[in-house]
């Protein structure tokens, strides 16, 4: 259920053009109604608050939907450097770096991805609230995904809960895996010896890991991993629970001394466009030390 038609923003507003057929039914209010829950797929809770706030009116032949009311952002702004990797006016996909937590905690007062977020919003023009879809673990690189109003924000969750947003991860982990290993199925839950840790247990949450594919060196591999679920720390515990832990994550067993962090980045993230349903893929390139980090890995295994 999405939008095929023209579309444009003016302002507060998204203006469509669904059909002169829509403006000739008997009972307008009616069909509309019908038009946008059923064929445009919009979310019955934001459809109620539309209706009830005026937001949505006819000009013409056009539809107008007040989507894009001015916002606070909810958090504070923090200039950074922000590399974007795909925007329009309903998504917004940055890369995150290491060492860099996507939202605040109240143990820390580090700035973190939403604070830049939030500038970059600033410096652009954009007034609304900063709304992550995903999460990265902190010294985890790659895409982030960003909802720039409401209505994206609720077809986004939904596609989350759905498994329809697609997560491609890189990871370089200690050893040599085996190329059979193409599914890891084990449920994962908090370790209780460990605050931040988690665990393989069978009475923890369903999480599945899918190795797409294997490039095998002397002492170590480097996997393409595909999440279906989004468990905490997923990929770490899964892969040290293989006896393969990721280069650097010494929380899970991996060793610091050639890396200082987990070796692990978002590679590709693929998603349905909350309005038109288009796939978006989005690519994000490794970062340097990564890359180095694989070079030399391959250097070693050449000798």
């Amino acid at each position: 259920m999405t939008y095929q038609g023209a579309w444009s923003k003016r302002g507060e507003w998204l203006e469509l053009m669904p059909g002169k057929w829509l403006l000739n039914q008997p009972d307008r209010d009616e069909a509309t109604a019908s038009w946008l829950l059923e064929t445009m797929g919009m979310p019955a809770k934001l459809y109620r608050k539309l209706r009830h706030e005026q937001g949505i009116q006819w000009r013409g032949d056009r539809l107008r939907l007040i989507l894009f009311p001015l916002r606070d952002y909810g958090i504070e702004p923090r200039w950074q450097d922000l590399h974007v990797l795909y925007e329009d006016d309903f998504c917004l996909v940055v890369q995150k770096p290491a060492g860099m937590a996507v939202h605040p905690d109240q143990q820390s007062q580090e700035t973190t991805l939403n604070h830049v977020v939030a500038s970059y919003y600033e410096s652009t023009g954009v007034q609304t609230a900063v709304r992550h879809i995903h999460r990265l673990d902190k010294d985890t690189t790659g895409p982030v995904l960003y909802a720039k109003n409401e209505y994206a924000q609720l077809k986004l969750d939904e596609a989350m809960r759905e498994k329809k947003i697609v997560r491609i991860y890189a990871a370089i982990v200690q050893g040599r895996v085996d190329p059979g290993l193409k599914v890891i199925d084990l449920p994962i839950g908090k370790d209780r010896n460990h605050g931040s840790r988690r665990r393989v247990s069978l009475t923890g949450q369903a999480a599945v890991t899918h190795v797409m594919s294997s490039e095998v060196y002397r002492a170590h591999s480097l996997l393409h991993l595909r999440l279906e679920t989004g468990r905490t720390h997923q990929i770490r515990v899964h892969l040290s629970h293989m006896g393969h832990p990721l280069a650097g994550d010494s929380l899970y067993g991996g060793s610091a001394v050639t890396f200082k962090r987990q070796a692990l980045h978002g590679e590709r993230l693929w998603f349905q466009h909350p309005l038109t349903g288009e796939e978006v893929e989005v690519f994000a390139p490794w970062p340097e030390d990564m890359s180095k980090l694989q070079e030399w890995i391959r250097t070693s295994s050449s000798r």
